[in-house]
């Protein structure tokens, strides 16, 4: 008899160590197929005869502070369609993620979401066979950090 999965809220904070991120709040989305990253100035290039795209990300959520300047493979570029039902092409790259002490790889699609509230989305092909998801609790396999005073965080 297998081991009973571990649970997930429908809000995670979780690593993205290929990509320097150490921590990004994730909403949990079942309904969503695929796993999207907000990221900008989104650029392909080639480095030693392979495919890469370039791009940053604010990985604080409702923030603009921190921007980590990365880039990966580029796996495929692939359709997908929006929140608002409108199909985009989109770059996908393969990365690992570290959630609740497993790290494995997934696809994310990079896209512009500026007006969305998560910087990431994590779907339901990133999750399965791996968590049981509670959609009425939070934080169930990460620690959410203390709130920053404003008023005491420097100003560059």
């Amino acid at each position: 008899m297998a081991a009973p999965l571990p649970c997930i809220g429908w809000r995670e904070y979780l690593a993205l160590p290929d990509l320097g991120i150490d921590s990004i709040k994730a909403k949990i989305d079942t309904g969503a197929r695929s796993s999207a990253l907000h990221a900008f100035e989104i650029q392909g290039g080639e480095e030693n005869g392979l495919a890469i795209v370039q791009f940053k990300v604010h990985p604080q959520q409702r923030s603009t502070r921190l921007t980590i300047t990365t880039q990966a493979p580029l796996w495929e570029e692939r359709t997908v369609k929006n929140s608002g039902g409108h199909a985009q092409l989109r770059p996908v790259i393969r990365t690992t993620i570290t959630l609740g002490g497993q790290t494995w790889p997934i696809d994310l699609t990079l896209t512009r979401r500026d007006a969305m509230g998560f910087r990431l989305l994590l779907g339901r092909e990133a999750i399965r066979h791996r968590f049981w998801v509670d959609p009425g609790r939070s934080y169930l396999q990460s620690v959410r950090p203390p709130k920053q005073n404003p008023s005491l965080t420097p100003h560059p």
